[in-house]
């Protein structure tokens, strides 16, 4: 199976052929006036939205939520700072604990109690 010269020749030629006539395609698709004028909308909208969400930051940095959330934030770096939060989550988890040891112990005698018991006395 060997190939014709010839054929060689003209398979190379369209490869160039089909190089130059994408080229020449992608070129005047850039420089269209279609892509000129997507990309503009694309830009503008792109600011556009910019712009709205840069508003609305600043509107709710204003608000009284905002206000709130800010002081929230301070209090709880404060509490962090202090130890008090510290203070209260080992209170808290130590009160956890302990309940559950007790509902735990409870449960091991209510079960303990029903092995002790006879089968006839059920």
């Amino acid at each position: 199976m060997s190939e014709n010269p010839e054929t060689k020749s003209n398979l190379s030629e369209e490869f160039r052929n089909l190089g130059k006539s994408m080229k020449n395609f992608l070129e005047s698709a850039w420089s269209s006036e279609e892509r000129q004028k997507l990309q503009q909308e694309l830009e503008s909208g792109i600011n556009e939205l910019a712009n709205s969400i840069s508003g609305a930051a600043e509107e709710f940095s204003q608000s009284e939520t905002a206000q709130q959330l800010k002081q929230d934030w301070q209090d709880l770096e404060h509490r962090v700072e202090s130890g008090e939060l510290e203070q209260k989550i080992r209170t808290d988890l130590k009160t956890a604990f302990q309940k559950a040891s007790s509902e735990l112990d409870r449960a091991a005698r209510n079960l303990s109690s029903k092995d002790e018991t006879p089968p006839g006395d059920e």
